[in-house]
């Protein structure tokens, strides 16, 4: 492949707008729009997958005290702390760029490449399956990708100066785990330029070396350039419709209210999280609320899917999951539908052991 692709430098922005921007570029890109290298940076930030609960990841009472932005992503994923300290880089492409759909491949690629660039620094930096970049086994980056439509966003995040002790009070994890045993394990598996090289490197040194990776591994070179009038009207628009609570707290789902059983089960997909409404009485399930860390296209499946679990006989539940995704075309990166059953039946054997 040969050309010029756009390099964008967005900045150091509020998780909002690097929100909206997601959406804007990837609208773009879907529409025809050239294939595209972002490097973003964020204020202090939590940040949901598009399939996760704000309650349930987060603690929302720290982050307000601190002045932390809360976010929810256009892709699924896990929840995740972002601040200055880190450099966040997006590729923008055509689905037609690669010649293979598995994302498996597409991520030791792309993983590939980004581990060049930080070689290129002079750090020993590897890529460990299925999406993590790491230095001596201790976790350097993060990526995830999928696939919208004949676009793909894949992202990818560098750690040049992280606070971990702030991460683990961002995300929603059991207070003894801040523990300074927890903090000191958490610290031996995330490691970051800084400490790698023995000083944080200039980040425009680190956004280079990886733009270079990148043009090499795809055979490309870069034009630098910005938002076309277009994008700059739809990212006024989407700024302005994920600044706010209906945005972030979308797919939060009640607790108390509605929630009588849940399991909670990992799969090579991801995390899945299911609450079930049932009446035991007349053997039904009333709702069905499934969240997680996973990826899933188009994102409105899983909502389709809570819909037709929708007081349903609970003997019907495996005809009806198998009936959605025979009927249905969803891309799921690693997870299936019999995940995503076996979470339904935990749940379900939680509720008839409450009921003996």
């Amino acid at each position: 492949m040969s050309g010029r692709w756009r390099l964008l430098d967005t900045g150091l922005r509020p998780a909002a707008e690097n929100m909206a921007l997601d959406r804007t570029l990837l609208e773009s890109c879907q529409a025809g729009g050239p294939n595209t290298l972002r490097f973003l940076r964020f204020q202090p930030s939590a940040l949901i997958g598009y399939h996760q609960s704000a309650q349930q990841e987060l603690d929302l009472d720290y982050c307000r005290e601190q002045g932390i932005g809360v976010s929810r992503r256009i892709t699924g994923g896990g929840a995740l702390y972002c601040d200055q300290g880190q450099i966040g880089w997006e590729l923008y492409l055509a689905r037609r760029t690669f010649k293979t759909p598995d994302m498996l491949e597409i991520a030791r690629e792309i993983c590939g490449m980004a581990v060049a660039g930080l070689r290129a620094l002079g750090v020993e930096a590897a890529f460990r399956p299925r999406n993590d970049i790491e230095v001596n086994g201790r976790k350097i980056g993060g990526t995830g990708g999928a696939f919208d439509g004949d676009a793909l966003l894949y992202q990818g995040t560098v750690l040049v100066d992280f606070d971990v002790a702030r991460m683990l009070r961002v995300l929603r994890i059991p207070r003894e785990k801040w523990s300074d045993k927890a903090l000191a394990s958490a610290r031996e598996r995330i490691t970051t330029l800084g400490e790698v090289l023995g000083a944080v490197p200039a980040l425009d040194d680190v956004q280079a070396a990886l733009a270079h990776a990148f043009a090499e591994g795809f055979g490309v070179g870069w034009e630098t350039g910005a938002l076309t009038a277009a994008e700059e009207t739809a990212f006024a628009r989407y700024t302005r419709e994920m600044s706010g609570d209906e945005w972030v707290f979308e797919t939060d789902r009640p607790r108390l209210e509605v929630a009588t059983v849940s399991a909670l089960r990992k799969t090579a997909g991801g995390l899945i999280r299911v609450m079930l409404a049932v009446d035991t009485a007349r053997a039904r399930l009333k709702q069905a609320f499934i969240t997680g860390d996973f990826f899933v296209q188009p994102k409105r499946a899983i909502v389709d899917l809570e819909a037709a679990l929708r007081d349903v006989a609970l003997a019907r539940v495996d005809e009806i999951v198998h009936g959605f995704f025979s009927e249905h075309r969803v891309e799921m990166l690693l997870l299936t539908p019999d995940d995503i059953l076996a979470a339904l039946h935990e749940a379900l054997a939680t509720d008839r052991a409450q009921a003996l």
